[in-house]
């Protein structure tokens, strides 16, 4: 259970960076600000047009009695916008961070450089389009898992109670876990940390891991609150990056140097 406060420490951590950081912070809000106006003009279109959606995709339906026809298709509209909606909360990270691939790349080696004893951030040596490609590459790969999950917990949605109750907190945590992948992959691809090794890596520390991203899944059900709180989540995925692989921070350096001085005192 200490663990889960230590994730939302690095999330605190993470938005205290960035907030002394101004430039930084303004830097990492347009990746987020464009993804928000796609996001809002797919869902706007959405709500124009997906009652006739529904209808041009359930013809059979067409000669129903009322009230079933306005009944049934009502509920299909109702579906469709909800599925929608959680689509748009479990991709806006991954679409957000690929758009905004060399905007977070560089907020997080300046965090690395800040923290580090030695100044220095990992580099991946790898071009821009090779960076690109590995980052769309496992985003859609985590997208399809956390979809996988969307869909059986939209199933166990129907189940009286649990439904209601439990799932919706289930579903929390799994988003929590899948969001904070896709914001922690920015620093660890720079070191060359492979999808399957992350997934484990998570897998070993999960409730520091919900710690971190089942709050920020709670935030980012509001995509306008998630651009503004996107640079500092990826500046904590950052810091908690660090501690997963065992790094040593400035901090953690000198609080060496202190017991070192406290013992030769």
């Amino acid at each position: 259970m200490r663990d889960l406060g230590v994730g939302f420490t690095y999330l605190l951590k993470g938005q205290r960076w960035v907030a002394r950081h101004g430039k930084q912070y303004g830097f990492g809000l347009i990746p987020g600000l464009i993804t928000l106006v796609l996001y809002a003009a797919a869902l706007v279109s959405l709500a124009v047009w997906g009652e006739d959606f529904i209808g041009w995709a359930t013809p059979f339906a067409d000669d129903w009695s009322s009230p079933w026809l306005g009944l049934f298709r009502g509920f299909l509209t109702v579906v469709l916008w909800a599925l929608a909606l959680l689509l748009a909360v479990l991709t806006f990270t991954a679409v957000t961070l690929l758009i905004g691939q060399p905007f977070y790349e560089s907020l997080s080696e300046k965090v690395d450089r800040d923290v580090s004893p030695d100044g220095t951030a990992p580099e991946s040596g790898l071009p821009l389009w090779r960076e690109l490609w590995i980052s769309g590459r496992d985003s859609l790969r985590i997208v399809v898992r956390a979809l996988l999950w969307a869909v059986l917990l939209f199933a166990l949605g129907f189940i009286p109670f649990v439904g209601q109750t439990v799932v919706p907190v289930i579903g929390f945590f799994v988003t929590g876990f899948f969001l904070t992948e896709e914001l922690a992959a920015v620093a660890l691809q720079r070191r060359g940390v492979e999808l399957r090794d992350r997934l484990a890596l998570f897998r070993s520390r999960k409730t520091l891991i919900w710690g971190f991203g089942t709050p920020l899944a709670v935030a980012f059900l509001v995509p306008f609150v998630a651009v503004f709180l996107m640079p500092g989540a990826v500046a904590g995925a950052t810091l908690m990056a660090r501690e997963l692989l065992g790094e040593e921070t400035r901090e953690d350096s000198d609080d060496n140097d202190n017991d070192t001085e406290g013992i030769t005192s």
